[in-house]
């Protein structure tokens, strides 16, 4: 048989243990040498002060680059990464400018044993770092264009959840009650799809042009969305004010969690749109009144067979302070399984969507697209799951797993900015929503319909339009309080849509405000007739632009 072999390579082996440089050690060496020339590391090492026994010899930055080499590393564990970085723990050290990497003892000494101060003096660092500099040189933002011409920058706040499996512990007099490790930073709250027992809520806020993360705001079982919220608006004006931007020219999309008319107050100056939840709003008389009106728009996603039929409802009190409020209720029949979201009634499924957008710049269907396009920040927290999975746990303490999420959102900030340097790409537009075709005569405006007009006064003394009183049923109800149902549609030359109430010749015969009423009173033989006009809402007709 014939050797391929080459004689002339030679082939030497020891026994002496030489550990392979682990795959992520580049991408530390990249990004402490980032954090050294922005000064970031000496600012963390002199503001957040935390002094507390049994750390020995370490610094709070000793602790804080380790977590910074975990985020970046990848590895499931804190285990697993001590293990793989042992071996090279000098020269991963002196990267950070340090000469002592803390134990793992040490470290979970250190993370059960944090308090609010430094973890909140961190935070403030987190988002001073990434203010300082903007993701390109000319500082573009990206923002939305509306249908007028007006420019959005949008946020997303939004929770993410981690739970926990916890075993069934016997309890009887004998034995002592029992302690859970997690009792402090979980509690039992709505799990979603995950498997568990208790839960901890955190809230996340994204600028969803750059999908840089503006802050995370952790609590126990469902957290305190109130709180949080608050929280993550001051993050989203601090961002306004580097960048120079209006409150007024910012849109803030919420999770439906903060669907009620509670929170509408702490939104107070921004733009929003949300799912609603309060579902008491559609019996509202002006509500019912809209919806036994033509629909103003239908919206259909791709990748669904389902139309939704969309009214909008300008000026609807919401809460317990009667917010006024723009509501888009959008309705589809019920389908063979329960839907997840919205109320049935008579088998129709209700959905409600706040807004405060004006109508004159977005549609019905804009505002549903615009929260319905949330989806594209799930891919940003799958993206992060991923890549970081910072709700995996790090620390039995409340601060110390906060610090380790706020490390994560740190790594993941300074990948985007990394990555922009190494390939600068120019500001990219889309196409949000197509633009608005001209109307056909007699048909649908395509932009919905702005609020019902009764006619004017006809002649003097007598009951004009508007002294019938549209009702919560449809209906409109005369001064001498009986019902006119609408009998009759038609559009107009203009686009509009007439709908014409009539009485029953059986109430207005005998009625003793006829005279007042009727043009020839009680010679005429026919009954009283109103008509409502539905004009063409005024929107503009340009596409949604979205700029990322």
């Amino acid at each position: 048989m014939t050797s391929i072999a080459d004689g002339t390579v030679g082939i030497q082996t020891s026994a002496e243990f030489a550990p392979s440089l682990p795959s992520w050690f580049g991408e530390v060496v990249l990004i402490a040498a980032h954090l050294r020339k922005h000064d970031v590391l000496t600012k963390i090492n002199e503001q957040v002060r935390f002094a507390r026994r049994r750390f020995g010899r370490y610094d709070v930055i000793d602790f804080l680059v380790v977590l910074f080499g975990y985020a970046i590393s990848g590895e499931r564990t804190l285990e697993e990464f001590s293990e793989r970085l042992q071996p090279f723990a000098i020269p991963f050290m002196a990267l950070f400018g340090r000469d002592r990497l803390p134990s793992r003892s040490a470290l979970s000494r250190f993370l059960a044993a944090l308090t609010e101060a430094p973890v909140e003096t961190l935070r403030t660092l987190f988002l001073d770092d990434l203010l300082s500099r903007p993701l390109t040189h000319d500082k573009q933002t990206g923002g939305l264009v509306d249908r007028a011409g007006n420019t959005w920058i949008v946020f997303d706040i939004d929770g993410t959840r981690e739970a926990a499996r916890q075993r069934a512990l016997p309890q009887t007099d004998e034995l002592p009650p029992p302690f859970r490790r997690l009792d402090d930073v979980c509690a039992p709250g709505y799990r979603g799809r995950k498997r568990g027992e208790v839960v901890r809520t955190r809230t996340t806020v994204s600028q969803a042009h750059s999908y840089q993360w503006l802050g995370s705001f952790g609590n126990r079982g469902n957290g305190r969305y109130r709180e949080e919220l608050r929280q993550g608006l001051s993050a989203i004006r601090r961002y306004l004010t580097a960048y120079q931007l209006e409150a007024s020219r910012t849109l803030v999309r919420l999770d439906g969690q903060y669907g009620n008319g509670a929170v509408l107050s702490d939104v107070a100056g921004f733009a929003f749109v949300t799912r609603g939840k309060d579902y008491d709003l559609l019996n509202h008389p002006l509500v019912q009144a809209r919806l036994h009106l033509p629909p103003d728009q239908f919206q259909q996603r791709p990748e669904s067979q389902m139309v939704r039929s969309l009214y909008d409802c300008p000026e609807i009190p919401v809460g317990p302070e009667g917010t006024l409020c723009r509501v888009v209720v959008a309705t589809h029949p019920v389908g063979k399984k329960k839907s997840p979201v919205g109320v049935t009634r008579a088998g129709i499924v209700y959905e409600l969507f706040f807004t405060n957008l004006p109508q004159q710049a977005f549609t019905a269907r804009d505002v549903v697209e615009l929260y319905l396009h949330r989806g594209a920040f799930e891919p940003a927290l799958s993206d992060e799951d991923i890549e970081q999975d910072p709700d995996r746990w790090c620390s039995h303490s409340a601060w110390g797993q906060e610090c380790w999420q706020l490390i994560a959102q740190w790594v993941w900030n300074l990948r985007l900015e990394l990555g922009h340097q190494l390939k600068p790409q120019p500001l990219r537009t889309t196409e949000f929503a197509p633009a608005v075709p001209p109307p056909s005569p007699h048909t649908a405006p395509a932009l919905g319909y702005a609020p019902p007009q009764v006619g004017s006064a006809w002649k003097a003394g007598r009951f004009a339009g508007q002294d019938f009183v549209l009702q919560p049923d449809g209906t409109l109800r005369c001064p001498a309080n009986q019902t006119l149902t609408p009998h009759e549609q038609r559009r107009e030359a203009d686009g509009s849509l007439r709908v014409v109430y009539g009485a029953s010749i059986h109430s207005c015969r005998p009625c003793p405000l006829r005279e007042q009423c009727q043009w020839n009173g009680g010679a005429t033989k026919k009954p009283r007739q109103v008509s409502v006009l539905l004009h063409p809402l005024a929107v503009g007709s340009a596409p949604l632009l979205w700029r990322d």
